[in-house]
Order: structure tokens, then sequence, then C-alpha cells
């Protein structure tokens, strides 16, 4: 795909450098031609003048006329030949001064500045294409600052979640260890404790290992016959405990009976992780919409929450890396920025796609994905 892509970029670029070369060879012709002829009128006229003047053979300028006219045929050589180089020249030394300034100018996309480039007139179609790129290398400088100040920020983010829920662990189990005799009560309480902020640094390991594998290696799926019927219901009862202790309930639609050819380890992450975004970012007493249907030869799968509206500028940037909702950081529900950037990658290798929408204090996102990608990869 990558390859026809770049195909009719190069045939624009060659129909643009015929122009241009058409454009030069014709003017070239054309003042040759006219060279030529300018010439040849200019001797018939030159003979003409001549023929009507009654010439002395004394006279120096005779003498030199009769000159020439013995040697006509090499002076009018020379004189086409002497044109034909001088203009030669001018029109080869016009492309070469294109040349130069087009090295300069991509000398300049080395290290683009917010200048536009400028080209001579007949190149405005190549200042225009190097203008192009000029601006979609500053647009990714920009957005490779932006990932990269995102990342930092990220690291120290989990480096502090990290040491929250470690600094809880160790101060429950040393009062358990330096207080044997605690009530049995008070135990479990503390054991329980200790356990959930266990758990919540496993989840922040977990990212960690999410980030190096999103960032080092590439998706493969491992396509095989799926119910995704099945596999949407089985989520739907996995999150009921979770969805009961955030006082939330599940609004279900799903048809039943629908088979698809996906990699189904991959495809359960993407709504995993769509429905764990749904359940951080529901108010409480709220219910989660989840409906999944067959339309012809693709599913939709679609999962709406009631939360706060996401404004357009942060809609926008849902699906990037390391992109966080709550700028603020929540211990509890703010993860590494990767879940619903990794369910995009996700869905894509399966030619599907995903998108957001937000309005109205409801969250939805929907996907759709062809019932089997073989027949599409």
């Amino acid at each position: 795909m990558k390859n026809e892509d770049k195909a009719p970029g190069r045939a624009r670029g060659r129909r643009r450098r015929s122009q241009i070369t058409r454009q030069v060879l014709l003017e070239y012709v054309i003042v040759l031609a006219a060279f030529v002829a300018g010439f040849l009128l200019f001797l018939l006229m030159a003979w003409q003048i001549c023929a009507s003047v009654v010439w002395y053979p004394d006279d120096p300028l005779y003498q030199l006329l009769h000159l020439f006219r013995d040697y006509l045929p090499g002076w009018i050589l020379i004189g086409v030949l002497t044109g034909w180089t001088v203009i030669t020249y001018k029109f080869m030394e016009r492309p070469l001064r294109y040349l130069d300034e087009v090295v300069a100018a991509s000398e300049e996309l080395a290290s683009p500045k917010e200048e536009p480039i400028v080209l001579p007139g007949p190149m405005k179609n190549v200042q225009d294409e190097l203008n192009l790129v000029r601006e979609q290398a500053l647009r990714s400088q920009m957005l490779a600052r932006e990932a990269e100040q995102r990342k930092n920020d990220l690291i120290v983010y989990l480096a502090h979640d990290l040491k929250t829920p470690l600094t809880s662990v160790i101060g429950y189990l040393s009062l358990l260890k330096e207080e044997p005799d605690i009530p049995a009560k008070t135990r479990a309480k503390y054991t329980g404790i200790a356990l959930d902020k266990a758990q919540r640094l496993e989840d922040l390991i977990n990212e960690f290992f999410d980030i190096t594998r999103f960032n080092l290696t590439t998706l493969i799926l491992e396509p095989e016959r799926t119910s995704l019927s099945r596999m949407l219901e089985q989520i739907a009862s996995e999150f009921l405990p979770v969805l009961s202790e955030k006082e939330l309930g599940w609004d279900l639609h799903i048809e039943p009976g629908v088979e698809m050819v996906c990699d189904p380890d991959k495809l359960e992450r993407v709504f995993d992780n769509l429905v764990r975004n749904a359940v951080n970012y529901s108010y409480r007493r709220s219910k989660i919409y989840l409906s999944m249907k067959r339309c012809g030869e693709e599913a939709e799968i679609c999962i709406i929450n009631v939360g706060k509206t996401i404004p357009k500028e942060k809609l926008e940037h849902i699906f990037e890396q390391f992109f966080r909702l709550d700028s603020s950081r929540s211990s509890e529900t703010g993860g590494a920025g990767l879940g619903l950037a990794i369910a995009k990658e996700i869905v894509e290798l399966h030619r599907g796609t995903i998108e957001a929408s937000s309005e109205r204090e409801s969250i939805t996102f929907l996907v759709r994905l062809p019932l089997d990608c073989q027949k599409i990869v």
C-alpha cells in the first residue's frame, strides 16, 4: 500500500519536471529559430542595400565587402555558430540556476524555518511541493516534541504512582509485623488494604511493560474464527464486580451468534480497554451501554457511558500515545495513556475503524470491524 501511495507522488514529480523542461526547450527552439531567421534576413537586407550602391575598386569598404562575399558561406557559418553558442549558454545557465535554487531550498529542509521557500516563477509547482514538505517537517517536529514531553510527564506520573502504593504496602505490612496482637478484624482490614495497593502496583508495572511493547515491537495478528457475541458477553460478565463497586450497571444489546475471523486475544484487549475507560469516566449510579450488531460484512460495536463531556480539543488527541484525559492525574483512574492508542492500532490491524465522540455528558466509542480480516489483509 505504501508503494502505491508513493507512485502517484513520483508521477506528479515527473510531470512537473517535464513541464519545466518542455518550457525551456520550447523557448530555446523559438529563440534559436528566431535568431537564424533574423540573421538570414539581416544578410538579405544587407545584400540588397550593398547591391543598390555604386562601389569603386579603391574604396576600402568595397574591398572588405568583396572579401566577405568570397567567403560568404564561412562567414554565415561563423555567425550562426556564434549566435547558437551564446543562446545555448544562456539557456543552459537557466536550468542550472534553477538546480542551484532547488539544492539550496532542499538544504533548508534539513532544518526547516517558519519562512516559506521562494523559487523563480517557472518553478512554482516545485516551490509549492517543497513548502508542503517544509510544513510537514515542522509539524512532525512539533508532534515529536509534544510526544516526548508527554512521555517525560508520564514517567514522572508513574514514578509517583509506583511510590504511593508501595509506601502503603510497606506501611501496613510493617504495622502487622510490629503489632502481632492486633485484633483479627483490624488485621484483615490492613491485609485487604495492602492487597489492594499491591494490585494497583501490579497494574502500573504492567503499564510499563505496555509502553515497552508498544514502542519496541510491532503487533502481529494471529487470526482464528471467534464468537464475537460470546466474547462481549464474557467481558461484560467479568466487569460486573467492578461495576458494582462503582455503583454502575450494564445496558446490553448484543446480537447473538455473530462470528468473525480475528485475533481474539488482541480484540479482547480492545474491548477491555474501552470498557475500563468507560468505567473510569462514568458518573456513579449510571449505566454503560454496550451494543453489537452485524451490518452486512461488518460488525458494529458501540460503547456509551454517562460522564463529563470531553472537550473537542482533547477528543482530537484521545487516541494518541501517552495522552491522558485527566491532566491532574488520579492514582485510581489515571493510566499510562496507552490503552486507547493500543486499541486503535489493533482495530486498524484488523482493517477496522474506531471513532470517539462526546456531547451532553455522554462519551461514545464506535468500532467497526470486518467479519473476516483475512479477506482484506
